[in-house]
């Protein structure tokens, strides 16, 4: 059952690379479980490689619905997990935007440059009130408070609106994050988007 009516598919960005911390791939694996067992459906990047592959293969095994959207060219590098439903798409663009308009809420786990490509787009559609989906971080062992700095220098130099740090949730375990999620969507809409993106 459901957590959410408003809440029925969550994008995981994520990193691809193998190299991974351990306790990293541990927890994209324990999410893929627990969305599966919320009846959450994954949509993700398509890799079979990395967090990315984690998550997705426990979320499959544990009978969820899953979802990867992988460019062409990605296809081989990041070994496409074909034993899940699977859109192959023809750039980043494509890709980003399906993940996007395929999701009602965002979970951002550990991950590389890439990752952070995502985050911000997605962090700058909801500053400028292109969507009011709910978006979770998971912050083991703080890892993404040199970002969070970031964004608070450029608020306390006035270049971002202070509301701005409301935007998303932080957490720090995995069985935290369904339940952020649900809090959010419930508060903020969850699939509302008050322009289209």
């Amino acid at each position: 059952m459901r957590p959410n009516p408003r809440l029925d598919s969550v994008c995981v960005f994520c990193g691809s690379a193998e190299a991974a911390d351990p306790a990293f791939l541990t927890a994209a694996a324990e999410l893929g479980r627990t969305l599966a067992h919320a009846g959450l459906r994954l949509v993700y990047g398509g890799g079979g490689v990395g967090l990315m592959g984690a998550c997705a293969r426990a979320a499959q095994d544990a009978g969820g619905r899953v979802l990867g959207i992988i460019p062409d060219f990605l296809v081989g590098r990041e070994r496409a997990l074909e034993t899940v439903e699977h859109v192959i798409v023809s750039n980043m663009h494509q890709r980003k935007m399906m993940m996007f308009e395929r999701s009602d809420g965002f979970v951002i786990l550990p991950g590389g440059v890439g990752t952070l490509e995502e985050v911000v787009e997605l962090l700058s559609w909801r500053r400028l009130e292109l969507h009011a989906k709910p978006v979770v971080f998971y912050n083991p062992r703080d890892f993404w408070r040199p970002l969070f700095d970031l964004f608070q220098m450029t608020v306390e130099e006035k270049l971002t609106p202070p509301e701005f740090m409301d935007c998303w949730r932080t957490v720090e375990r995995v069985e935290a994050i369904v339940p952020a999620l649900t809090a959010e969507a419930s508060a903020g809409g969850g699939r509302a988007v008050a322009r289209k993106a």
